[in-house]
């Protein structure tokens, strides 16, 4: 099926079709004290409104940055805006430093992890409490873990013209969202690849695990780690969620409406350990609601399928009404060797894999593959860069990991010609190329290099973590934003105070009857 379709589209017009493609980068970065602990500090005013602001946000924490790039055109495109956006924020962030790993700084237990706050509105207050819920659900510590999430979408003639070839009869937007789907599945079954080649959290601070036994040996007193580990940020070290599979209310991929059907099941399905927090306790919110999900987003998955919600229009609403319009993948860790946390070259190569997934054959997924899937992905997590590792597939024999990575990678190879038609550099061939000899070495591997870093520097995690981190904001402030730059961030800090303002003043229900309402659209 795969070379069927890219036979189709090497003989059309390609270079046209791909080029309205778009991605865009959210990259969470911690702010943390000089001493190495989480700041305490709120979100400083001059960044403006964590609330409305488009590009400068929160997201568990008051400390918990989130930068967003606008939907952009290229790799190029989307690094220079986020490179614009750390410039713009250093100065405006005291003494203190960016975290450069997925894996938290130095935490002092549950209580030094500030929630973060957006404001009296409705709408605020909502963001406040479903944080609440996380911290009574999951612990606070767990909900400070960062990481990039990759957003990709295909243009509307792109898809116009796929639709033809395939001789598909749905509607535009029946045959893009299902599609999108297709893609999902398969990012679901091939995902552990992405652990491997660009997992960068091999270790932890032992403050982290706040007294939690671990199989994890020690790397010293204070560090944990996984010899061959890639990611433990998706390992069950990391953040997990699987009260749905315990409740038997299991989110399904199949399609848009089984998706959109159990999703909304897992909001409406009441939990009892969650029954046994309370809702609303002594005159204050704990929760949103006891449900296995407080709302769409409690749902932890390496890859969402995404519609941006208009007002306060919930999200499985929005894909209702609309359809899928774009993918977030959500399983790329923040590279510690790198100033941005990510790579143009890392960039290209997962737009060629959303790419090959999306034009690979994509059966529906069975519980025996989802288990499979679940385990793969532990298993790459913990163990990727173990070269006895086995991987156990649904549809043919258990291979060994490089075998099976090296089949994916010879079929990705085809999508990167594709997307380099008209490119006289072929950047997309040279990325390939670059992940082929990450796979044919596994210590070029962002966690073999953090590990490698640990070693040579005689540092801990913490301790190199942090060094990294000051060397990247020294590398942030020389040299310092274009002043033309400084003026449009600027700007829409005050606009986004300005919009929050209007929020609050405009607000008439109150909270009890905002979410009566919010929970009760159809």
């Amino acid at each position: 099926m795969l070379d069927q379709r890219l036979t189709r589209l090497f003989n059309t017009d390609a270079r046209a079709l791909l080029q309205g493609r778009q991605l865009g980068l959210e990259k969470e970065a911690l702010r943390v004290a000089p001493d190495g602990y989480i700041s305490q500090v709120p979100h400083p005013v001059a960044l403006g409104s964590a609330l409305t602001h488009p590009w400068i946000t929160t997201d568990y924490s008051e400390a918990l940055l989130e930068f967003v790039t606008p939907p952009l055109s290229g790799a190029e495109q989307v690094l220079q805006f986020l490179d614009d956006v750390h410039r713009f924020v250093y100065p405006r962030i005291g003494d203190e430093l960016l975290w450069t790993a997925s894996m938290p700084c130095v935490l002092a237990g549950e209580g030094s992890v500030p929630i973060a706050e957006y404001g009296h509105s409705n709408l605020g207050r909502m963001k406040h409490v479903y944080r609440r819920g996380l911290a009574w659900r999951y612990g606070r510590i767990m909900q400070v873990i960062a990481g990039i999430h990759f957003n990709f979408s295909l243009s509307d003639d792109f898809w116009a013209a796929y639709q033809a070839l395939e001789g598909d009869r749905r509607t535009a937007q029946d045959f893009r969202s299902e599609s999108y789907f297709g893609l999902i599945r398969n990012l679901q079954r091939f995902g552990w690849l992405v652990l491997y080649l660009f997992g960068a959290s091999p270790a932890v601070c032992k403050s982290f695990l706040d007294g939690k036994s671990t199989m994890l040996p020690e790397f010293d007193p204070h560090t944990c780690y996984g010899p061959y580990a890639t990611s433990l940020r998706m390992s069950n070290v990391g953040y997990t969620n699987r009260t749905e599979k315990k409740s038997g209310v299991n989110v399904c991929y199949n399609s848009l409406p089984e998706y959109i059907s159990s999703l909304t099941r897992a909001i409406a399905t009441p939990w009892p350990p969650y029954q046994q927090i309370g809702v609303k306790v002594d005159g204050e919110y704990r929760q949103l609601n006891a449900n296995v999900l407080q709302i769409e987003n409690e749902y932890y998955t390496s890859i969402r399928p995404k519609q941006p919600p208009r007002g306060n229009e919930k999200p499985v609403l929005a894909l209702q009404r609309r359809g899928v319009q774009y993918v977030e993948l959500r399983s790329v860790d923040i590279n510690p060797l790198e100033p941005l946390g990510v790579t143009g070259s890392q960039l290209r190569f997962l737009e060629a894999f959303l790419l090959f997934c999306l034009l690979c054959d994509s059966p529906l997924l069975d519980v025996e593959e989802r288990n499979l899937i679940d385990a793969n992905q532990l298993a790459v997590a913990l163990n990727g860069r173990d070269p006895a590792l086995i991987l156990p597939r649904r549809h043919g024999p258990a291979l060994p990991l490089r075998r099976w990575a090296e089949q994916l990678l010879d079929d990705v190879r085809a999508v990167c010609q594709l997307l380099d038609i008209g490119e006289s550099e072929q950047p997309y061939t040279a990325a390939w190329a670059e992940q082929r000899e990450t796979l044919a070495d596994p210590e070029r591997t962002p966690s073999a290099r953090m590990l490698a870093e640990m070693h040579a520097s005689g540092e801990n995690f913490f301790r190199c973590a942090r060094r990294l981190s000051e060397q990247h904001r020294h590398y942030f402030e020389t040299p310092p934003l274009a002043e033309e730059r400084v003026h449009f961030f600027a700007a829409a800090a005050e606009r986004s105070l300005q919009e929050q303002a209007a929020i609050e003043a405009a607000d008439t229900l109150s909270f009890d009857d905002f979410l009566t309402a919010y929970f009760t659209e159809d």
